[in-house]
């Protein structure tokens, strides 16, 4: 399910100026000691791991890694499961094509469907 404009505009406040968001995704920690909740959040400049509340988990509270737009997110492991930095994220499959997505704005430009109401 897409995440709406409320928790887009929290992620805003929390990132400041750090440019347009492109996509966000919610994950959680996977691997046997990892436990928590993210929102993985996707800008001009930047990829932002912020971390949520433990009951509210759309509720960024803090910026929990932060790395380079050029990073990579995919590929999407088994589970589905990805890996930034030296962590492991596991996220709903429905999100698979946002991390696709991502990638391709960065790697494969010319992957992407051009867009038919560019003016929204």
């Amino acid at each position: 399910m897409p995440l709406g404009s409320a928790v887009r505009d929290r992620c805003r406040t929390l990132l400041g100026g750090q440019g347009d968001i492109h996509y966000v995704f919610p994950a959680s920690a996977a691997g046997p000691a990892d436990t928590g909740h993210f929102l993985v959040v996707v800008t001009d400049a930047s990829i932002a791991v912020l971390a949520t509340r433990t009951l509210r988990t759309d509720r960024p509270i803090g910026v929990y890694a932060e790395f380079p737009r050029r990073t990579r997110l995919g590929p999407v492991l088994p589970g589905p499961v990805l890996e930034l930095g030296s962590m492991m994220f596991a996220f709903d499959e429905e999100y698979a094509a946002v991390v696709a997505a991502a990638d391709a704005e960065v790697f494969a430009p010319e992957t992407l469907p051009h867009d038919p109401l560019p003016d929204l």
